[in-house]
């Protein structure tokens, strides 16, 4: 009789952790700083799966059938918005996900937009030439889209309205702690300009008075000419700045060769991070890392 009692209370657990697993909230994001955005917000009431791979670029990455196929259960779809996941569209026609709620981080965010070659300028207006999707690497906007992140998480669970308000205002304090530490640390920085190597950093520039003086790849995927390259080359050797910020998502042969040639050196800023990489597998901590790196390069 003990032995069956036992057996009945082992299944019983077993059932019920089981049932809560199942019960979270399934989260799909694209790339991992916003995953890492719904798990301060979700918690344990939310399982999130992240689409962009470990190492990948996300303005290449295009996702496989049987990828997509993890959106078929999710309640929530979270995107940088603004072009850079070029395949969501199709994702979302072939999905047979009812009801899902898709969070667009850059919808109602100050984009910037290229105008003219190297000329970029701020509007709302989406009509008009190509929209920097970058949003997430401005802390300030980042608590905006925390805001939307536990919009859509109560849309589909509405029991959670206390777990989640309680989180997201805690998250946001953490975030407002960042954003002043990054102004603090940015005052002193002797170096207010640089060149990386594709144009992730402009919301961030922005948000703390520096400027990308130039770009290596000004387009995903496509090659620098010869001609881009030398006017590269001479921006680093006007401006005070010794160092081209490369990315660990491309390859850097490029970046090298110019610092080689401007006779600077190569340090690498990352816009992604992923859980695989200790130090930057959280938004936090990805931030604080480049606030680092920019700190060694430009006090």
């Amino acid at each position: 009789m003990k032995r069956l009692i036992v057996i009945f209370l082992f299944v019983s657990l077993l059932f019920f952790a089981q049932s809560s697993h199942a019960e979270k909230i399934k989260v799909v994001a694209s790339i991992y700083p916003l995953g890492d955005m719904v798990r301060q917000v979700g918690g344990e009431r939310i399982d999130v799966k992240v689409m962009l791979p470990p190492g990948a670029s996300p303005h290449t990455f295009e996702p496989t059938p049987f990828e997509m196929m993890g959106i078929q259960k999710a309640k929530v779809f979270v995107k940088a918005g603004a072009g850079l996941e070029f395949w969501a569209e199709k994702m979302l026609k072939a999905s047979d996900s009812k009801g899902l709620v898709v969070v667009d981080a850059s919808s109602g965010l100050p984009l910037i937009r290229e105008v003219h070659s190297h000329v970029s300028e701020v509007t709302h207006d989406k009509s008009q030439g190509f929209a920097d999707p970058h949003v997430w690497l401005d802390p300030v906007f980042a608590k905006q889209i925390v805001d939307k992140i536990a919009d859509a998480l109560l849309k589909v669970d509405p029991d959670g309205k206390t777990y989640y308000t309680e989180r997201v205002e805690k998250y946001k304090r953490d975030l407002e702690i960042l954003h002043k530490e990054i102004s603090d640390k940015v005052k002193s920085f002797k170096i207010r300009e640089y060149v990386t190597f594709h144009p992730a950093w402009n919301y961030f520039s922005k948000r703390y008075g520096l400027r990308v003086a130039g770009v290596i790849e000004e387009s995903p995927g496509r090659e620098p000419s010869p001609r881009h390259i030398a006017k590269v080359v001479q921006v680093i050797r006007k401006s005070n700045s010794k160092v081209v910020f490369a990315e660990p998502q491309f390859n850097p042969a490029i970046a090298e060769v110019i610092a080689k040639e401007a006779e600077a050196k190569v340090l690498f800023l990352d816009p992604i991070g992923g859980s695989n990489i200790k130090g930057r597998d959280t938004y936090l901590g990805l931030m604080r890392y480049n606030l680092s790196v920019m700190e060694e390069a430009m006090k």
